[in-house]
């Protein structure tokens, strides 16, 4: 049924021909040409990233039909007062309020319809008026106080100045690119279209274990639009790839076992998105339904069946140092005891997309990916091409926190654009995105931890069992980091931890913002309260006293030679935690980059385009984390030039390769690599500026390579990790059990931008504060319960308590200007201090995430 439906669309008029039914956003997004309405989750009206203004309130685009615009005006970011966009750009630049960017214009839509109401907001107003509205990268701090500082310039008609921006490493250099990005200027994958396009559709397993039997393809065929349906045996090189292990097929083939329910049986390429998605659910699949594995230790049983013909068992890490067994006997005090934490989701505001176009010879890819020169690699070798022939062009995200290492859709837009020589653009529903990609790891965590009467710590032996589902990923990684951070932040002189990672049928886990150090340290950190409430030790002085220090040595035996700053976070809160009624205190380390016998190394290439443009070329993500920035400050440090004249960019037809941005390295890697480009540079500058230097380019490189794997150091001293950061947070409860607020010192090294850093530990704080009450991603017999983001537990504005942030400054001897990581370490230990802070409370140990009994539950109810 079509009808036409007239409507006030930005101030003009405008028609409607069609479907009824059909969502405002699609009509906006792919009628309109409006892509700064975002579709988050549509249709589940759970991330607010489509508001937009209907007759003066605001709605989520996504759930309203067009039959309800009728005769109404809609105002997106296009149609708004530009004064007003302008000043809400400008105060979300300066303070740091947008990270990644997706969710921000959705949110600004609703702060400009605030703001004509109420021009001078409180705090609880606009926490109040966001709840519609999730943020996964920065705590909602910074986006509160943007508003509120837009809201004065617009009452005052001040303008919003920025500091001095001198680019300076230790200056509030305003993010890059970051005005088009508040006001959806900046495309995301999802926003762009090529000439020619057709669009991609997978078709998904019906079941986590069956034999695929039989596909039928002939209805799906017949669907008007359809150009062709893709099976296994249309992959022309190497079906199954993966991170580390390559045993995640691109699509299983009739005759094989589907190991979860994301796994994908076919794609279909089609002239429209609904053409592809009506093709890809006819296609008829005929099954023989198995038991699926869903228990990790029912997997460990020798009669299990296999999910790979390798064995359940992907790994099994060690950190053995001294003799725990023989010493716990010395111990006057000892608590063993079991910690569990859950599997959770990313929630990563922009759900997976890619674009692949053919090229001579080969594929071109518009990728979200956290690691280009990994997807070129293994799109190389599905497609039996050489890497020469692979082009990926980073599209900066829209969120990743370890979700978007895995190949998700790459392959398969990648295979379509290269058989049918035409661009084909493949975007994942937000139900599709929870269903394909991988976790955060589920652990059970078995701890013996002992003292002697003083409360020196002698001796850690636990046991970790993590569920790494269906495929490798960087599972086995996850588990050996769990390993080296199982004794947290202190020195422990006898070890004994072993930690198993096991293939099950559930969704496959792999890389997230902490990366099994923030599992291992909550069974940590719960267990050294419950051993100074045995022994009756001081919480904070107990921290202190076995902080690690330079000398010391961590899990794996590595002597840590300088930049140790627990000490000095300790020492950041104690004013705080003494002076407390109700105060949980945790620490907690975290690695800079991957180390363990792997080389870190990054590479930079600097292009002088013009005497007033220079080019930055890396191999980083930029996801919200302002890598790009960092690229930037560190150029302005080493020659002087202002940050004004950078663009960067991401393409490895540029090669400057490096690994995945993961484990907190890559502003550690990215400026070291650029120090190094310097000084070519500046030594042909020679003091005159780059008016002689057009053309030119200049290479930097960085490479770490001394790490080595525990139990495999060959007569070198144990290093697995070249650099670590370190924190100490404090949760505060009033007398009601409410979070009152967090306290977090964070050793950056050097804090290369203030507002960044800040922006990066408050947006951890959340994602760790709903890991501790909130989050959850159950299933049961390895199906989802629910593919609802509105369930995943994702703490709204409301829900998020007031964070404050200390930096703390221990160099490292090797990260640039003594820099070290910090997009993890802000979680590691947010949730054994909110269950410390719990326990002092109401005298409860709670030894499993999340904590969902009704007096942890009530810690964030501020209603």
């Amino acid at each position: 049924m079509s009808e036409s439906i007239s409507f006030n669309l930005n101030g003009a008029d405008a028609t409607f021909a069609g479907d009824p039914t059909t969502s405002l956003m699609t009509y906006l997004r792919e009628e309109a040409g409006i892509t700064s309405v975002k579709d988050g989750c549509a249709p589940q009206a759970a991330c607010g990233c489509c508001a937009v203004d209907l007759n003066g309130k605001i709605v989520l685009s996504c759930v309203i039909q067009m039959k309800k615009v009728a005769g109404g005006a809609v105002r997106t970011i296009e149609g708004a007062d530009p004064s007003v966009m302008n000043t809400l750009a400008d105060a979300f630049a300066v303070s740091g309020g947008a990270q990644c960017g997706f969710c921000i214009p959705g949110i600004v839509t609703r702060a400009a319809n605030l703001l004509e109401s109420n021009p001078d907001p409180s705090e609880k107003d606009i926490r109040t008026a966001l709840n519609q509205h999730l943020c996964r990268c920065t705590g909602y701090t910074k986006i509160i106080e943007s508003i509120q500082r837009a809201g004065e310039s617009i009452r005052t008609s001040e303008p919003i100045n920025a500091t001095e921006q001198t680019g300076a490493v230790g200056s509030r250099l305003v993010k890059h690119n970051v005005r088009p990005l508040v006001l959806g200027k900046r495309p995301f994958v999802a926003d762009m279209t090529i000439k020619g396009q057709l669009f991609g559709a997978l078709r998904l397993s019906d079941h986590p274990r069956a034999i695929v039997k039989k596909i039928n393809i002939a209805k799906a065929q017949a669907i008007p639009g359809v150009e062709r349906v893709f099976l296994a045996n249309d992959v022309p090189g190497q079906r199954s790839v993966g991170l580390i292990v390559p045993d995640w097929p691109l699509m299983v083939a009739v005759g094989e076992t589907t190991r979860y329910i994301g796994d994908c049986i076919a794609c279909v390429a089609a002239e429209t998105r609904q053409a592809a998605r009506e093709a890809a659910d006819a296609i008829e699949i005929e099954y023989e339904v198995l038991q699926p594995v869903s228990d990790m230790f029912d997997a460990l049983k020798p009669d299990a069946p296999q999910i790979h013909e390798s064995g359940n068992v992907l790994s099994v890490s060690k950190a053995l140092k001294g003799d725990a067994e023989k010493t716990f006997a010395d111990c006057a005090h000892i608590v063993e005891r079991e910690y569990t934490t859950q599997r959770i989701e990313h929630a990563f505001m922009e759900p997976e997309a890619c674009i692949a176009e053919p090229i001579d010879g080969g594929v071109k890819l518009y990728s979200q990916s956290q690691g280009v020169y990994e997807d070129r690699r293994q799109v190389a070798l599905l497609l039996g091409l050489e890497e020469k022939n692979v082009e990926i062009e980073l599209v900066p995200n829209g969120g990743g926190f370890g979700g978007k290492e895995d190949l998700s859709v790459q392959g398969h837009a990648a295979l379509m654009a290269h058989l049918l020589h035409r661009p084909v653009k493949i975007e994942l529903t937000r139900d599709e995105s929870i269903r394909v990609h991988p976790k955060r790891h589920p652990l059970h965590m078995a701890y013996k931890v002992g003292c002697d009467a003083n409360g020196k710590l002698l001796a850690v032996r636990a046991r970790i069992t993590g569920d790494t589902g269906a495929y490798a990923s960087v599972g086995a990684k996850v588990l050996e980091r769990a390993t080296g951070h199982s004794t947290g932040a202190y020195t422990v002189p006898n070890v004994d931890v072993i930690s198993t990672c096991v293939y099950t049928n559930n969704l496959p886990c792999g890389a997230m913002r902490g990366f099994g150090a923030n599992q291992a340290t909550f069974a940590i950190e719960c267990a050294i309260d419950e051993l100074c409430e045995l022994g009756g030790f001081d919480r904070w002085q107990f921290r202190y006293d076995n902080a690690l220090t330079e000398g010391s040595s961590t899990a794996t035996g590595q002597v840590l030679a300088s930049g140790v700053g627990i000490r000095a976070t300790l020492e950041a809160v104690k004013d705080d935690f003494r002076s407390a009624k109700h105060a949980g205190i945790a620490c907690g380390l975290k690695n800079t980059g991957i180390g363990n016998g792997m080389p870190d190394s990054g590479t930079a290439r600097l292009i002088v385009k013009a005497p007033d443009h220079v080019e930055i070329h890396h191999g980083w993500t930029e996801m919200g984390q302002g890598v790009h920035t960092m690229a930037i400050q560190t150029f302005c440090e080493e020659t002087g030039l202002p940050p004004e004249i950078c663009t960067v960019h991401v393409q490895t037809h540029h090669e400057t390769p490096c690994g995945m941005t993961t484990a907190s390295r890559a502003t550690s890697l990215v400026g070291n690599a650029i120090i190094e480009a310097c000084k070519p540079l500046k030594a042909a500058m020679n003091g005159s500026g780059l008016a002689d230097l057009v053309g030119k380019e200049f290479f930097g490189e960085w490479v770490c390579d001394w790490t080595n794997k525990p139990g495999k150091e060959n007569g070198k001293p144990i290093c697995t990790h070249y650099s670590y950061s370190y924190a100490t947070q404090v949760v505060i409860l009033d007398d009601d059990g409410k979070i009152e607020r967090v306290i977090a010192a964070h050793d950056a090294g050097r804090v290369m931008n203030p507002t960044l850093f800040e922006g990066q530990i408050e947006g951890s704080i959340h994602m760790g504060l709903g890991y501790a009450l909130t989050e959850d991603l159950p299933q049961e017999n390895s199906e989802l319960k629910s593919t609802r983001l509105r369930k995943c537990g994702v703490l709204r504005a409301r829900q998020t308590p007031a964070i404050v942030v200390r930096g703390v400054e221990a160099p490292d001897e090797f990260g640039p200007y003594g820099a070290k990581g910090v997009g993890e370490i802000g979680l590691v230990p947010t949730a054994p201090a909110v269950a410390n802070a719990l326990a002092l409370y109401d005298g409860v140990r709670r030894r499993t995430l999340p904590m969902t009994d009704s007096v942890a539950q009530a810690t964030i109810d501020f209603s």
